[in-house]
């Protein structure tokens, strides 16, 4: 007979210092090679010929189709083979693909490359969360998942002045050969340091009937698919918006070298959001700050595009409304995503796969045109804000029946 919860796996000999600062490395691994490249993403499209400037644009697209669709797979696997194997195979595509974007010599073997990277970088995303449920639990848990994500946060903030200080001493290959190094580091510390923290009784197989099972716990709960449909609608507006920010800011604004600055200040007010949120939560609960944060959004989105159809937002305007809904989307996104997970007790793994993978494929899609949309103005990009926000309110009210703002769930 089974105990009745899973004992709590060690991950000695890496101490808890060194544990926590690995996880904020497998974090920040996926949110630096997202924004890195921006200030570079110019120079890319001339080298290896873009046919236009908003096919750039699908340097970002193109890693987060494959990070997106990685996902899927990488919980059951975890599961199945152990974290710390499925990790390192991981790691090994993330390395690849980023040497093999360095090396491209056309657009189209680049993009692959750059889904290739994604892809493996679905791994370190899935298997860090695995990895903490292993060895932790209760406050703990909370603690290492909370150091864990100041680095997630930070890492938008700081990665394109990073990638703007390469351009400077370097080409933009340097960037890719710099992520590939990056990698390596983590790969060697997942070979030598990471002990396997799922033990052997716990290892589950992967069969087509307990995966349908699962599947249709995810897939027959309305909270789940309503909230990672709202989610992934809402993550349609934050990636349009990191697709276009460099022709935005740095080219149409004319902020040249300080875009890098700007965009990680508009960052950095979405991780400071998430901070209030944690703070709040508890207070208001988690229905009400994020349907608040979408309605007002959607406010503030509906009134950008107004001003953008009639006149060229004077750069202070644009750049006051764009922080203050880029600080609702850090009200979002982190309780969209426990609402989610909420009903999935019994199917955690395969829950937070399908979640994670369905959202971020949503919002790669919806990001993707919003970017492509752009056409020397801002207008593209808030009526996108608007309809992504006007399109996660009407989800919502079919999910909660129509009660929104509540501390519970709806009935039913």
């Amino acid at each position: 007979m089974q105990p009745l919860s899973r004992p709590l796996a060690s991950h000695a000999p890496m101490p808890f210092a060194v544990f926590v600062i690995f996880c904020a490395m497998l974090m920040a691994l996926n949110a630096v090679a997202t924004d890195v490249m921006l200030p570079a993403l110019p120079q890319i499209g001339d080298d290896l010929g873009a046919p236009s400037p908003n096919d750039r644009q699908a340097v970002i697209t193109a890693y987060l189709a494959g990070f997106g669709l990685g996902q899927f797979f990488m919980g059951a696997l975890s599961d199945r083979f152990g974290r710390k194997p499925v990790l390192i195979a991981g790691l090994v595509g993330y390395v690849a693909g980023a040497a093999l974007c360095a090396v491209a010599w056309d657009f189209p073997l680049f993009l692959g490359a750059r889904a290739a990277q994604g892809f493996g970088a679905a791994a370190p995303r899935v298997i860090v969360t695995a990895l903490v449920r292993d060895c932790y639990a209760g406050r703990r848990m909370a603690q290492v998942t909370s150091f864990a994500m100041m680095a997630f946060m930070a890492a938008p903030v700081l990665a394109p002045s990073i990638g703007q200080a390469v351009m400077i001493v370097a080409t933009w290959d340097a960037i890719f050969w710099g992520l590939g190094g990056y990698g390596v580091l983590t790969l060697l510390i997942a070979v030598f340091a990471l002990p396997e923290t799922l033990a052997r009784e716990w290892r589950r197989p992967i069969t087509l009937r307990g995966l349908g099972q699962s599947a249709g716990m995810v897939l027959g709960s309305r909270q789940t698919v309503g909230y990672a449909i709202a989610s992934g609608v809402f993550f349609g507006a934050l990636f349009g918006f990191i697709a276009s920010a460099q022709q935005i800011l740095a080219e149409l604004y004319g902020l040249g070298v300080w875009f890098p600055v700007v965009f990680g200040a508009v960052a950095a007010g979405i991780a400071l959001a998430a901070f209030i949120n944690a703070l709040l939560v508890g207070r208001f609960g988690m229905r009400a700050l994020s349907h608040g944060a979408v309605f007002l959004f959607t406010a503030i989105s509906g009134a950008l595009a107004t001003l953008a159809a009639t006149q060229h937002p004077p750069l202070e305007v644009f750049l006051a409304m764009l922080w203050g809904a880029m600080m609702l989307v850090g009200l979002v996104f982190a309780n969209f995503n426990a609402l989610a997970m909420e009903p999935q007790g019994r199917a955690a793994g395969v829950a937070s796969s399908f979640i994670g993978g369905f959202t971020t494929l949503i919002g790669a899609t919806i990001g993707f045109f919003i970017g492509r949309a752009y056409d020397g103005t801002v207008l593209p990009l808030a009526l996108g804000y608007f309809a992504c926000g006007a399109a996660a309110l009407v989800v919502l009210l079919i999910t909660e029946k129509g009660r929104l703002f509540s501390l519970a769930p709806s009935p039913g």
